[in-house]
């Protein structure tokens, strides 16, 4: 996928002002709207100024590409980075489904094809008699926090327009319990932490869609946990029991006699909490001791010669 440069598209700097935007984009709509346009690209060149002018003209979806898209030329190869929108703070806003159909696939990429954050809970808007309107927001959790629940500060930065035109960010902190048990997408609501209300009803809800930052040990696919278990040739050619420290504690498990790498072993029970809880997967590594010194060699020159073992032959080919 190719970097649009929206700022490029306006044929505005990326300090330009709110008022900036608007007249630029004013200027543009005259020249290429397709019935009074003579250009012969007039209808494609609409569709780019039309879709850069509804981010830009946005303070919270400006705030969005500024910080995934800088250091990026027009035209570039692009992929947002994983998670790149976590910690922003959005309303509920979007667009209509006429203006949906003409934005790009870097447009929707990035926000969805709603007009919101990518996979963000649209249950925002206005609400009857004045009710606030809801916001959202994605968290990063680390994996640990699921089990058995926590207590998390977590600081979102909801962007809007200042008094000078430009996008100014209001920064704040809150305290959020973490249910056990929390998934991957789950989302936590928080009563009336989201857009005031007019003419004194409630505030709208902040909902925190969950996500878990990358651990050095595991993965996770819903509610399973995955997971690398390296184990020595000797525990996996004649069994062996081995220990597993988990989130939760420790687990003790039976390697079966003759395991090979890339075998998997499942333990029921013992991922994600939940009603069902998930289940631990276990892949096998065997991992070979290293030949740095002179003990070492003779043991593996002794197993050459004593084991008539051709791993590239016959059925074992391929296995490690």
């Amino acid at each position: 996928m190719k970097f649009k440069d929206y700022y490029d598209t306006l044929g505005v700097a990326r300090t330009a002002t709110a008022d900036e935007i608007r007249k630029s984009f004013r200027k543009l709509a005259r020249k290429y709207h397709p019935d009074v346009s003579k250009e012969k690209d007039a209808e494609a060149r609409m569709k780019e100024i039309n879709e850069a002018n509804a981010v830009l003209s946005d303070p919270e979806k400006r705030a969005a590409y500024d910080q995934v898209g800088s250091g990026y030329r027009p035209g570039q190869e692009f992929r947002p980075p994983p998670d790149w929108d976590a910690g922003f703070e959005f309303s509920g806003g979007g667009f209509s489904p006429g203006e949906r159909a003409d934005f790009s696939d870097f447009f929707g990429e990035l926000f969805g094809r709603g007009g919101g954050r990518r996979g963000a809970a649209h249950a925002g808007g206005a609400h009857a008699r004045g009710r606030g309107e809801d916001h959202h927001a994605k968290v990063m959790l680390d994996v640990e926090d699921t089990f058995g629940g926590a207590r998390r500060q977590i600081s979102l930065r909801a962007p809007s327009l200042g008094r000078d035109g430009r996008v100014a960010f209001e920064t704040r902190t809150l305290e959020v319990k973490i249910p056990a048990g929390v998934h991957e997408g789950q989302i936590i609501r928080l009563a009336g932490q989201g857009g005031a209300g007019r003419g004194g009803e409630p505030a709208g809800d902040l909902l925190l869609e969950v996500h878990f930052n990358r651990h050095p040990r595991f993965r996770i696919d819903g509610r399973d946990l995955l997971m690398h278990l390296p184990v020595a040739p000797w525990e996996a050619a004649l069994g062996a029991q081995v220990t597993v420290a988990l989130p939760q504690g420790e687990v003790r498990v039976r390697v079966p006699e003759g395991a090979r790498s890339g075998g998997q072993l499942r333990l029921r029970g013992k991922g994600i909490p939940g009603n069902p809880p998930g289940d631990l997967l276990l892949e096998l590594r065997v991992v070979l001791p290293p030949a740095d010194t002179a003990k070492a060699r003779q043991f593996y020159e002794s197993m050459a010669r004593e084991f008539p073992f051709d791993p590239r032959g016959g059925e074992e080919s391929g296995h490690g």
